[in-house]
């Protein structure tokens, strides 16, 4: 890969083995994201007069090519559209796949520069941006991206740049059969946790994933970098225990919420039970016949708990407190385990939340390897958990009440709330999926949303950053007996107690006035 990152770096101008402080690293990442917006946008508005448009699409309208480009470029990857009849192969390739590599590739840049936080010494750097940037891109994303795309090839998944195919149905009509690189984006969409689908039924549509065994080859894909990245982070500190500590509580919470969703998915709707249909295969409203009610939990926990986005079945037609459990797995930050970089980095900052409240208990100042916890870590650390559910609790709070968005909600009352707060809830926390009866694309939902994921994304990470450079300038400190262990199962516990605490005291009210209360309309 070398030959690659050293021809980058000349096109860049820039000198990877110069680090950056904590500000110009920041700086970077957001220069870097703005032109991506920009030059996103731009191919939007222009693509009906560029090449590679064998469906003949036209321009993007101005907000929702605002809002798509917010959302690629924030690995969100939130669609108001559809994707086969909207973009054309050159925007699908050059601009949404590129951003499907480059935004997982900051995702994982932002965790690896506070991780140099913990370890370093009265360090004014945190590393590179554009270094991490490329080495990520080319040494991790691209190779993984290769081989999942062959496989699922192998199995059906469509890759062509042609236009449509013509086909005659049993009828006798004629039917247009949509064409494009599907693979190559489905390998990204899923190794990135990025989940926009190149077609509008993504990953429930058979050229997205066409059987039961790319579904779990598609759910492996999506988990494999988050939960890894744990092992990195216990390699990078020099103690293993720590990186496992943090494995098992994004583990937990992880395969809990994949096991409730399947439950209550698999136990089916009482509603149609007493209506005299077969509840059998469980609750079958939107989903695929080829992966069945216990695959849709299964699935919809995984992209949830990964910021992925993805769906193989329509997270609109779940039973209550199974759309519940998808909702809560968001809120919950994305850090079960989240999604690629931002996974580890926000459980980080859980860590940090409970080592405080740990060394509030027994007296002492608190510590995480062997750096003091102090109040300018804590202040950050209170901004971090603060931000996301402000702006999901504003906009929504606002969404409910003003005509303009009240119409796009499909389903009165409880769910018709829970649409609503599920697509801000998304957006804010950068993972894309949906309840799909709320329509999207309107100038107010286009705009709150855009600006939402825009939020959501980078306001987290330049505190995180300044954490790290926090951390970074601090000489550590031997441990001692007062000292609280952190790579220990009741360190791990004690995280999964903080990360559910601070959720169910930020979100209940409006669970409950959601799919709990629509749960017990049943």
């Amino acid at each position: 890969f070398l030959p690659v990152e050293r021809t980058t770096y000349r096109l860049l101008g820039v000198d990877p083995k110069r680090e950056q402080p904590w500000t110009s690293y920041a700086l970077s990442l957001l220069a870097f994201s703005a032109v991506s917006v920009v030059g996103l946008y731009l191919l939007q508005r222009v693509q009906g007069s560029l090449p590679l448009n064998p469906t003949d699409v036209v321009a993007v309208p101005p907000a929702l090519a605002f809002n798509t480009a917010a959302s690629f470029v924030t690995n969100t990857n939130w669609q108001n559209y559809g994707g086969e009849s909207t973009m054309s192969h050159l925007t699908q390739m050059a601009g949404l796949t590129v951003q499907n590599f480059v935004s997982a590739a900051v995702g994982i840049a932002v965790a690896v520069a506070l991780m140099r936080g913990f370890v370093r010494r009265r360090s004014e750097t945190i590393g590179n941006f554009w270094a991490d940037l490329t080495r990520t891109t080319t040494r991790v994303l691209l190779p993984l991206s290769v081989v999942v795309a062959l496989i699922l090839a192998s199995q059906g998944a469509i890759q062509s740049l042609r236009g449509p195919a013509t086909a005659t149905t049993v009828e006798g009509a004629t039917q247009s059969i949509y064409r494009g690189p599907v693979a190559s984006q489905e390998a990204i969409k899923e190794i990135g946790t990025n989940g926009g689908g190149i077609v509008n039924a993504n990953s429930a549509h058979p050229y997205e994933n066409p059987n039961a065994f790319t579904d779990i080859l598609e759910i492996l894909a999506l988990l494999s970098i988050p939960f890894a990245l744990t092992y990195a982070f216990g390699r990078l500190v020099g103690n293993q225990r720590q990186g496992w500590a943090l494995f098992a509580a994004m583990f937990v919470l992880w395969i809990g919420s994949a096991g409730l969703a399947m439950h209550f998915e698999t136990d089916g709707n009482p509603r149609l039970a007493e209506a005299g249909v077969s509840q059998e295969l469980g609750n079958m409203e939107g989903k695929e016949v080829r992966f069945g009610s216990a695959s849709g939990g299964l699935f919809a926990a995984s992209t949830t708990g990964t910021s992925t986005g993805a769906v193989n079945a329509a997270h609109d037609s779940f039973t209550p407190l199974g759309g519940a459990v998808p909702l809560v797995n968001i809120m919950l930050g994305e850090v079960s385990p989240g999604g690629v970089g931002a996974g580890l980095y926000g459980m980080l900052i859980f860590a940090l939340l409970s080592v405080f409240i740990a060394g509030l208990m027994v007296g002492r100042t608190p510590e995480y390897l062997g750096k003091k916890i102090q109040a300018t870590e804590m202040k950050l650390v209170t901004l971090y958990i603060l931000i996301v559910p402000t702006l999901i609790l504003v906009f929504s709070g606002i969404s409910v009440l003003v005509d303009r968005a009240t119409v796009s909600i499909l389903n009165p009352g409880p769910h018709g709330l829970s649409e609503v707060v599920y697509a801000f809830t998304s957006t804010a926390n950068n993972n894309g999926s949906a309840f799909g009866g709320l329509t999207g694309n309107t100038d107010w939902f286009n705009t709150t949303l855009g600006l939402s994921v825009l939020a959501g994304r980078f306001l987290p990470i330049v505190l995180v950053l300044a954490i790290a450079g926090s951390l970074a300038r601090k000489q550590p400190v031997l441990a001692s007996a007062g000292t609280f262990p952190t790579g220990t199962p009741l360190f791990a516990t004690l995280l999964i107690g903080v990360v559910l605490i601070v959720v169910a005291l930020t979100y209940f009210p409006v669970l409950a006035l959601g799919p709990i209360l629509e749960h017990l309309g049943l």
